[in-house]
């Protein structure tokens, strides 16, 4: 019999002990966990106390009886031509050796290693290498300017870092070397062994009894043999700084346990994985997606997981659908910037491989504009299953349980709330629950939050409740800080980042609101509006758009044809107070590498403002484009 949704769902909330002692029954532990949730110092939770497991041990060892000589992880590189596949006997073995050399080089229990990495397999031995040691990792996006790495280096105090030589991005060789020695410079924290990958990319001067050669280390523990360190649930796997901040980087720091029940609870109750299936996730081990659903949670799942460096349009636009294709992938997971992106190509590309093992794509990292959808779902035929969630939580706060019970996609929606989270929708200004159908409130949820979810920030746990659990008047309840409407099925629309509202003479309008008008229009393949400061209205909206056929548009007769095009159908769809003051036309928005918007880049540069950090940024000429357009008001 099909358990319904509502049902299961409710368990979780009303019954979380037995709720979450089921779900722990999905791994392995050397020691079962003595108390479920211990949630005495709210809204601190400590899941599973007492119980000791190991993260590496339940997304490798615990596969060798049964499916040893099956794929794990396939890494495949278009920047280098280059494919290799690793059985779990083969993964075994490599972690083995990349855990041994950390320990040769003074890494122990509970130290961090702080890993600077392209998209290659050794960047999945090191991380979990450290979760078998029971030492710390904190992976930091390739290619990060020295300043942020060494801002992070000072905050995770690494014992060891492992890096490589140089990653590439459209055939473009990005030496990172040079950038690590000069963040190590920087930071008053030094690391005492730096832990070198050479791919003969670029040059790679070791500094004397500080780096050592991955290769020339990894030759002398080829036999090595590490067990696995159980340690306590609670003992934290990983910290990982949030993208865009400032100041003081924010660690989020992960558990143990928590995080292994709660990926292993994903992939059956959401994904519907089952071991042997193969898993394609497009992201980077620098974001959380990485982390999830490229390395831990489909590697526990007992699935083959595929890592992928390089871009969707290179060698062609075809080259994700190749792969679908040859690994006969069943699930995928991308961002809709990639679908956007993919969206601009030859749609033929889309029906020249066999797609048909996929069983659906899950979309995350920004809304899930209808159009986007639309168009990926025609073209793939399969389930198209936007989620909502953010680097603190670890998985999806908001999407479709199809493990549980099947249920259909509402275009612009990331569905409904995941078990275990209480998530409400508060009036932001009294702090009362909105139960009525589209209200709009601030996306929060109730404490505990379930396993999986950040313990702190790493070593400030003022920092934590200040920033995530006080914003909301009267309650002690986590903010998302996003906008948030729910229907009467229980289907939530995200509107936008609370503090990505503007004021227009009084007129309070999100930002996400004006862009789903916008991208309607069918020229319109993208879009990002922002609250320019204005002497009269005190804000007004701008927009920046990515035009689908931009043929013409260096006609300013054409620009302002579709400028007023796209101006009467938010007049028609939202009214005129939202409608824009500008549409701007460019070809590609400021985005950092994960493919999230710069918003706040974008407005600082519309603002005739200094745009800050940006050292995330895929494309630094994208707001030179900006400037020169605000600049001569075209």
């Amino acid at each position: 019999m099909t358990t319904r949704y509502a049902d299961f769902y409710r368990q979780s909330i009303d019954q979380p002990e037995a709720f979450w002692a089921e779900q722990a029954r999905l791994i392995d532990w050397q020691t079962p966990p003595a108390q479920i949730c211990d949630y005495s110092n709210p809204p601190f939770a400590r899941w599973y106390a007492g119980g000791t497991t190991n993260l590496c041990h339940n997304a490798v060892d615990r596969h060798l009886a049964d499916r040893a000589d099956q794929p794990a992880l396939v890494a495949i590189s278009t920047e280098t031509d280059s494919e290799r596949s690793y059985s779990f006997a083969e993964l075994h073995a490599e972690v083995q050796r990349m855990a041994a050399v950390l320990l040769a080089l003074g890494v122990t229990k509970g130290d961090r290693v702080l890993i600077y990495m392209p998209m290659v397999a050794e960047a999945a031995f090191a991380m979990l290498a450290c979760t078998r040691i029971g030492a710390l990792h904190s992976v930091v996006f390739g290619g990060f300017a020295s300043g942020s790495l060494a801002s992070r280096i000072e905050d995770a105090e690494p014992v060891a870092v492992v890096s490589a030589d140089a990653g590439s991005r459209g055939g473009k060789v990005v030496p990172y070397k040079p950038l690590l020695d000069e963040a190590i410079a920087q930071s008053r924290h030094k690391p005492q062994a730096v832990l070198m990958v050479n791919r003969g990319m670029a040059p790679m001067p070791l500094h004397p009894g500080r780096d050592h050669d991955w290769a020339a280390l990894r030759a002398q523990h080829l036999d090595a043999t590490v067990p696995c360190e159980w340690v306590d649930a609670t003992h934290p796997s990983y910290t990982l700084y949030t993208s865009g901040t400032t100041g003081k980087p924010k660690g989020v720091q992960r558990d143990t346990g928590g995080y292994a029940v709660a990926l292993a609870a994903s992939m059956q109750h959401i994904f519907d994985a089952k071991p042997g299936d193969t898993y394609f996730a497009t992201s980077d081990i620098g974001w959380v997606v990485g982390h999830s659903y490229i390395v831990y949670g489909p590697l526990i799942a007992g699935m083959t997981t595929i890592m992928y460096e390089g871009l969707p349009i290179r060698p062609d636009a075809g080259v994700w659908w190749s792969i679908v294709e040859k690994y006969r992938v069943t699930h995928m997971f991308s961002a809709p910037t990639a679908v956007r992106v993919l969206k601009k190509q030859d749609a033929s590309w889309l029906r020249k491989y066999d797609v048909s093992s996929l069983k659906a794509l899950w979309l995350a990292g920004e809304p899930l504009d209808e159009p986007t959808a639309q168009w990926i779902s025609d073209a793939l035929q399969v389930p198209i299953i936007d989620n909502y969630w953010q680097t603190e939580t670890g998985w999806p706060i908001l999407t479709l349980a199809n493990g549980v019970e099947p249920q259909t996609t509402r275009f612009g929606s990331p569905g409904k709330a995941m078990y275990g989270y209480a998530v409400k929708l508060i009036d932001e200004s009294t702090g009362e629950e909105l139960t009525g159908a589209h209200q709009k409130g601030v996306v929060a949820i109730e404490g505990p939050l379930p396993p999986g979810c950040m313990q702190t920030v790493w070593r400030d746990d003022q920092r934590f409740v200040n920033t995530y659990w006080k914003s909301i008047p009267g309650k002690l309840i986590y903010s998302t800080f996003d906008w948030g409407i729910r229907d009467a099925d229980g289907y939530h629309f995200i509107l936008g980042r609370t503090d990505d509202v503007i004021n227009v003479a009084g007129h309070r309008l999100g930002t996400r609101e004006i862009e789903e008008s916008i991208a309607s229009h069918p020229n319109i393949a993208e879009v990002a509006v922002v609250g320019v400061a204005d002497a009269l209205k005190g804000q007004v909206a701008m927009a920046f758009a990515v035009a689908r056929d931009a043929s013409g548009l260096g006609d300013p007769a054409a620009r302002l044809k579709l400028e007023g095009e796209v101006m009467q159908r938010v007049d028609q769809q939202l009214g005129a107070v939202a409608r824009p003051s500008r549409v701007h036309f460019v070809t590609v928005l400021p985005k950092t590498r994960s493919g999230k918007l710069l918003r706040r880049a974008l407005q600082a540069v519309a603002e005739r403002r200094d745009p800050g950090d940006l050292t995330t940024m895929e494309d630094p000429a994208a707001l030179q484009q900006v400037r020169e357009l605000v600049g001569q008001g075209g």
